[in-house]
């Protein structure tokens, strides 16, 4: 079984849809198969190329992303989309999940959040490959989706934005330790703003912290995934 999963990318802007493609190639574990940028493009190639994942946008120029899900569900052909969409209205949000859809990212896509749902995708098939029943547990965790975040997210204290949140908790996706310092690097924040978020998770119970000694002796917090056995 190949290790790659193909993607097509269904997105009105041919700038944003090559954006996308760079940063599938950049993650690993993708092949972009087709590009395609209106409605009826879209079908032909969904049909001929018969992608795993498609990234999918809502507003084309003949048509609707939803159309294109509610064809694909009809024909009953076997791929999970994920919408990248400026839609913001509710209906739409409902019609997605209706179709099935596996997450539902807003415009301007912050790419710490789409990689985020990159990397869920690529954990649920691997463990969905990897197993010959299935438990109760098990399938909580792959009819969850996004929910256990959602759920941390939906009252969160003042001065906690839920984007900086969820690209603090990116971070630690990546690399296993960060100072304030260097976390704020990486989202393009202050010290102070980083060291609030890294906090925060701290209380939820996310991540840990150790206190090291730089070349100078001037101690430093260390923020890390909290491992639990």
């Amino acid at each position: 079984m190949s290790t790659m999963t193909r993607v097509m990318i269904i997105e009105d802007d041919l700038k944003i849809a090559e954006l996308h493609r760079r940063y599938l190639e950049k993650m690993g574990g993708f092949e972009v198969v087709g590009i395609a940028t209106s409605r009826s493009e879209a079908e032909m190639q969904l049909e001929l190329l018969e992608p795993e994942l498609v990234l999918l946008d809502v507003y084309l120029p003949d048509g609707t992303g939803i159309d294109i899900l509610g064809r694909l569900r009809t024909m009953n052909q076997a791929c999970d989309v994920i919408l990248i969409t400026a839609a913001r209205d509710v209906e739409t949000l409902q019609q997605a999940m209706r179709g099935g859809v596996i997450d539902y990212l807003l415009k301007p896509v912050m790419y710490p959040r789409l990689e985020a749902a990159l990397k869920k995708y690529q954990k649920r098939t691997k463990q969905l490959h990897h197993v010959d029943g299935l438990d109760q547990s098990l399938v909580d965790e792959m009819m969850q989706s996004h929910t256990g975040e959602a759920k941390t997210d939906k009252h969160l204290p003042k001065g906690i934005d839920g984007v900086t949140l969820e690209k603090i908790r990116t971070l630690f996706s990546e690399h296993s330790l960060y100072t304030a310092d260097e976390a704020g690097e990486n989202i393009g924040a202050s010290r102070t703003t980083a060291r609030r978020y890294l906090e925060f998770l701290i209380s939820t119970g996310e991540l840990e912290a150790d206190v090291n000694y730089g070349s100078v002796g001037r101690p430093e917090r260390c923020y890390r995934r909290l491992v639990r056995e």
